[in-house]
């Protein structure tokens, strides 16, 4: 392949971010850009063009679907030959790391990746070891802080050092205690991945200068996803050559909850003095009216880097803004307009996606769906590998591997039943802390017999089968190690006598996962990697995504989050629930930076669509119970109207509803209700929840129905009731 193929059908700022390869490059890449051209073009001319060796590239991504994709794109432009190329997560590359290195550190290479269930249960074992009533301490309260922790680096003396009250040093006492009990078992959570990799650079120089030699030239994707310990880790791996390529928009930072900080895009300039800085502004994806409109959003924030997103394409439908009356009829307006546009053969279902702010939201609509036998998809269910009778499996597995796999061993003893309960397993612990043993040791104890154990027999019956398992899978492919444990426990012929539809669906996934595990072996036929074929198998099950697993039926509507929907695109999209506190969120309300986050994530979601976007709101609301009445988002109000068409509004209808139809107010601004009524005059001063202080211009009527018209300092005159404004005296 001639070099300049891996230039053709770029644009001059896409060229110019592929052929700047030295030094530190900044691509800020808006919406649509195409950067996964860059990307996948840019690892292609290093390789094809500079002469660099597929083992001197890394590059990362933040799913495994898109480093699949990318691996895909550059072997169609390089062949065989990217076969010792690195592309993956941040996860799985330092899974791969820590496989080869973790001794090191006094782990063994087969070590165990804990899910979040699995998390969750260690540290409700973490605060009864410390005297504490998981009841009283909310554990997964207690899982989020250390997260948290973990995203910034921080082991539980820092974290210890660094409390500021009783919650803190009680919440750091028992990382501490959690990370012991990790260790115990031979396991590591998701965040462990990262900070024990950035411990071991630290710790080991020549560990890190053998993999800080071997990538000369690393590539970061979604840069503005990164956490602080991601960034330290990128520090550590260019600090020999600065040779850093990161592509990312901090207009699509929408991640900060879960640890992202915008900070490190937003400072590379600074942290790399010596900076390109490549703007992707040409969008290949939307129409100019939603560019215009969701940027028209985003540029109201302050912590961000200036780009303005055109397109070449001429025309386009105006952004459409609806107002149901109520929560119910915005999901009939929805599913009312994909069905005609399907009814005129003018789209098929799978070109649509309806976007919320929270998974609650999507009841409605699935429900009104479902009325017109729509069929469609919701994102973000219980994921395949989360399944009961999938992860008792795969738990089989992980024991295999680790016999230290302690919530693996307690998931599997009694799966499926064999007689083998909660007291055993106690006495089993008991057993294991007295000797200072593993629980499997325990086990072994009490299938003894010395111990007075009723069920020791039992017992002793699942040790020879754990011992057997061990003897035939562990050097087996995964498909065929998991056909036997499904054979060998009993697991499969348990179902099998269960004989109901729940248990036909049962063995239905089971049989979906030996498929899986074929398709695994097949596709890592000539894989280079060092570990054992289980061993990929179980890491890369462990780092599976909700997005990982999204195809987009032919022929389904898509509903999701507007998180889940980062990295999609949909011919139409409706942007569904735009009502203060439900969009932006309620917990952003006070927080400026979190209300910046908010406003990114609608600028996100607004730039899914290609052709057509709709953006819903509704007057009253069912929530938690009670009806509530919404105050349209501001973000609808930050769209140039230039590019908007209003189809419809919902509130006077939903006013005269309640009004008995004689009058028309405006109920726009009205909250929750007020838990008492008040001696309201005009010239008081007050402070509503949304609009913030303000001065009482009139007053109608008596007690709680009293109508107030108010001289807000923002938001100017409005109208509204005692009974629904949930004032405070200013």
């Amino acid at each position: 392949m001639e070099n300049a193929s891996f230039l053709d059908g770029l644009n001059p700022e896409q060229r110019r971010a592929v052929e700047t390869t030295e030094g530190p490059l900044l691509v800020l890449a808006g919406a649509g850009s195409g950067k996964t051209r860059v990307l996948t073009h840019r690892i292609a001319y290093l390789m094809g063009t500079c002469g660099i060796p597929p083992e001197g590239v890394l590059a990362v991504t933040f799913t495994n679907k898109a480093a699949g994709e990318m691996r895909e794109r550059v072997e169609k432009l390089l062949g065989p030959q990217t076969r010792d190329l690195w592309v993956g997560t941040f996860h799985s590359t330092c899974v791969r790391i820590l496989r080869r290195e973790i001794s090191h550190l006094g782990y063994s290479r087969g070590f165990a990746i804990y899910d979040e269930a699995d998390s969750l249960s260690l540290v409700k074992e973490a605060i009864t070891k410390r005297g504490l009533d998981p009841k009283v301490v909310d554990p997964r309260r207690i899982r989020w802080r250390i997260d948290a922790w973990k995203n910034d680096g921080m082991k539980p003396a820092a974290a210890a050092e660094r409390a500021t009250d009783i919650d803190d040093d009680q919440a750091a006492d028992i990382y501490a205690q959690y990370q012991r009990l990790l260790a115990d078992a031979n396991a590591l959570d998701f965040g462990d991945l990262l900070v024990l990799t950035v411990e071991l650079f630290e710790r080991f120089p020549r560990v890190l200068a053998h993999y800080a030699s071997r990538w000369q030239y690393i590539l970061v994707d979604e840069y503005q996803d990164t956490n602080r310990v991601q960034y330290r880790l990128i520090r550590q791996l260019t600090s020999a050559h600065g040779n850093l390529c990161v592509v990312g928009d901090p207009d699509q930072s929408i991640y900060g909850w879960r640890g992202a900080d915008i900070r490190n895009i937003l400072d590379f300039e600074e942290d790399y003095p010596e900076t390109e800085v490549v703007r992707l502004e040409r969008n290949y994806r939307s129409t100019q009216p939603i560019l215009t409109g969701a940027t028209g959003v985003v540029s109201n924030n302050l912590a961000r880097k200036r780009k303005d997103l055109y397109t070449d394409r001429e025309g386009g439908d105006q952004i459409r803004i609806h107002e149901a009356a109520t929560d119910r009829d915005e999901a009939q307006f929805v599913v009312g307009e994909i069905l005609a546009s399907a009814r005129e053969g003018d789209r098929s279902y799978q070109e649509f996606a309806i976007f919320y702010r929270t998974n609650a939201q999507s009841r409605l609509f699935e429900e009104e769906l479902l009325k017109y036998d729509v069929p469609h998809e919701v994102v973000g269910g219980v994921r395949f590998y989360e399944r009961a009778e999938v992860k008792d499996a795969l738990c089989y597995l992980r024991l295999v591997i680790n016999p230290r796999d302690t919530a693996a061993l307690r998931r599997v003893v009694n799966r499926p039943t064999r007689g083998i309960g909660r007291t055993t397993v106690e006495r089993a612990e008991l057993e294991a802390s007295q000797r200072g043993e593993t629980l499997l040791e325990g086990f072994r104890v009490l299938g003894e017999g010395t111990s007075g154990v009723r069920s020791a027999a039992k017992v002793r019956a699942f040790i020879q089968l754990y011992e057997l398992l061990v003897r035939e899978c562990t050097a087996a492919e995964p498909a065929d190690a998991l056909a036997i444990i499904l054979d060998r426990s009993g697991y499969m012929k348990a179902l099998e006598k269960d004989g109901s539809p729940e248990a036909e669906g049962r063995i239905e996934n089971l049989r979906e996962l030996l498929t899986a595990a074929e398709d695994f072996s097949r596709a890592n036929a000539d894989s280079d990697d060092d570990r054992t074929s289980i061993e990929i198998f179980l890491d890369q099950v462990a780092l599976v995504s909700d997005l990982d697993a999204y195809a987009g039926t032919e022929e389904t509507v898509s509903l999701m989050t507007v998180h889940n929907a980062k990295g999609l695109e949909f011919p139409v999209v409706f942007l569904v629930g735009l009502e203060e506190r439900i969009f932006p969120h309620s917990g952003s309300m006070g927080d400026e930076q979190g209300l910046e986050e908010e406003r990114r994530l609608c600028y996100v979601g607004m730039t899914r669509a290609m052709q057509q976007l709709n953006l819903t709101s509704a007057a009253e609301r069912v929530r938690y119970g009670s009806r509530n009445y919404g105050v349209p988002s501001r973000f609808l109000d930050e769209i140039p109207q230039e590019v908007v068409t209003q189809i419809g509004s919902g509130r006077k209808k939903a006013a005269r509803s309640r009004s008995g139809g004689g009058h028309e107010l405006d109920y726009s601004y009205a909250q929750e209700p007020a838990s008492e009524g008040g001696d309201v005059r005009p010239g008081l001063r007050v402070v509503h929840p949304v609009f913030g202080a303000g001065t009482v211009v009139s007053v109608s009527g008596n007690g709680l129905d009293q109508k107030l018209k108010i001289q807000f300092e923002r938001a100017g005159i409005k109208t509204i009731l005692v009974r629904y404004a949930n004032l405070e005296l200013g």
